[in-house]
């Protein structure tokens, strides 16, 4: 009888740990969803951002585009040249280049003055090139490109 009861305190200790162990794992997911709902809002934050940024700069002259590097013209060729928005991975594939450049190329793109337009979906980031910049890029060649950028 001991032997029974020993074991049945065994049994209600495991199932206290199992109960809290449980518990643990539904707050870790509430914050998981907590997070993943941050993240679409600064998203939208930084997008609102960009658009007023962008809607500030065409008011002048013409924008002000800092010279890009070989990296971030093939990235900037893939954006010019596609009509959809495209994922990171696209982007790479498109430019040939690994998946692990495209994101400081954005990045840098867009400190250096060009506007993107970004989307979410489906937690998948989409870029496009902004439709009005494009436009003055084909008409003005603000980045300066060159027939041999696109041919490389």
């Amino acid at each position: 009888m001991a032997m029974k009861n020993n074991l049945w305190a065994v049994r209600k200790v495991l199932e206290e740990h199992l109960t809290s162990i449980n518990d643990n794992t539904a707050e870790i997911h509430a914050l998981f969803d907590y997070l993943q709902e941050l993240d679409v809002k600064l998203d939208r934050l930084s997008q609102r951002l960009e658009q007023t940024q962008l809607t500030n700069q065409q008011g002048a002259q013409k924008p002000v585009v800092l010279p890009l590097d070989n990296t971030e013209r093939k990235v900037f060729l893939v954006l010019y040249t596609e009509e959809v928005p495209l994922s990171y991975r696209e982007i790479a594939e498109k430019a040939n280049l690994t998946a692990a450049l495209i994101p400081e190329s954005i990045s840098s793109l867009i400190q250096k003055g060009i506007p993107l337009q970004r989307s979410l979906f489906d937690t998948q980031f989409f870029l496009k090139l902004d439709p009005a910049f494009k436009e003055r890029q084909a008409k003005e060649n603000i980045v300066n490109l060159s027939l041999q950028s696109f041919m490389g």
